[in-house]
């Protein structure tokens, strides 16, 4: 049975103000697909939280629809509510909520890729002045020497690591007052992973941050997030804040992927009766 998390856990959310609100969440396709079925979270400002789960367990559409791009792929919220800064943005254009200072950096990074880093990074700050713009560029330059140094270079021809720096840094150049990452380590090596979590942690501290991250890697996630929310099937399975949630058994034997004798590392076909057992989602 599923261990849970101790109700009296120290709870971030308590002790901060929800900067992203999400209640009761439901998300459908084409007017008969369900995605997201009665998900809540919520992001307090300053404050790093995580939404871990497997590919296809809704996280991405949730983050659609907080993005307000759910209407791009005939989706929508049908039922709960979607409030950022203390307004409904359920069913907001994107440019709405851009203007408001809530910024996606997307899976797969989607820089324009004829351009430079730095023209890139320019496109992130259009609505800047002259003098906004090199006090933005200097700040992410610090962030990621690696695009100083390859400020010239067509991002197309980038690493896939300096190529994530580029979509980050661009993000950054809007002065998000929520910074939302969907899968910031996909497809990286696990050296470039570390140092982009790396500098994600120093913009939560140094930058005072709100930062909403979506990600498969629950191991990294859980290094620098305060609270963790678990998503599976369309749900959220379990929360908590994140130094309970890396103790539980649960967690750590399926998305950790630890035994709980000797902290062995188990592989997937050691755990694959997880799915019968998951009972809480019946």
């Amino acid at each position: 049975m599923m261990q849970t998390v101790s109700p009296s856990a120290p709870d971030v959310r308590a002790e901060l103000g929800a900067l992203l609100e999400i209640r009761n969440a439901q998300i459908i396709y084409d007017n008969a697909v369900e995605a997201v079925r009665d998900v809540s979270l919520s992001v307090p400002e300053g404050a790093v939280v995580a939404l871990l789960g497997s590919n296809g367990a809704g996280k991405s559409t949730l983050l659609k629809a907080v993005t307000g791009t759910l209407h791009l792929e005939e989706g929508e919220l049908t039922k709960g509510s979607i409030r950022y800064a203390e307004e409904d943005i359920g069913h907001a254009r994107t440019e709405r909520i851009v203007s408001q200072g809530l910024i996606l950096v997307p899976e797969g990074r989607r820089l324009f890729a004829n351009l430079t880093v730095e023209e890139n990074l320019t496109m992130g700050a259009y609505r800047k002045t002259a003098a906004e713009m090199r006090r933005l560029k200097s700040m992410v330059f610090d962030l990621f020497p690696r695009l100083h140094e390859r400020r010239a270079q067509i991002s197309g021809y980038l690493s896939g690591g300096e190529q994530q720096m580029v979509a980050v840094g661009r993000a950054l150049m809007a002065e998000p007052r929520l910074l939302a990452l969907d899968e910031p380590s996909l497809g990286l090596a696990p050296l470039i992973i570390d140092s982009i979590y790396q500098t994600i942690d120093r913009m939560r501290h140094e930058l005072k941050m709100t930062i909403f991250l979506v990600e498969q890697n629950a191991s990294q996630a859980m290094e620098i997030a305060d609270y963790v929310y678990i998503m599976e099937n369309g749900r959220v399975v379990l929360d908590g804040p994140a130094e309970k949630m890396r103790s539980n058994l649960d967690v750590q034997e399926y998305y950790l992927g630890f035994s709980a004798g000797g902290g062995e590392r188990k592989s997937f076909r050691d755990i694959k009766h997880y799915k019968r057992r998951k009972r809480w989602l019946s």
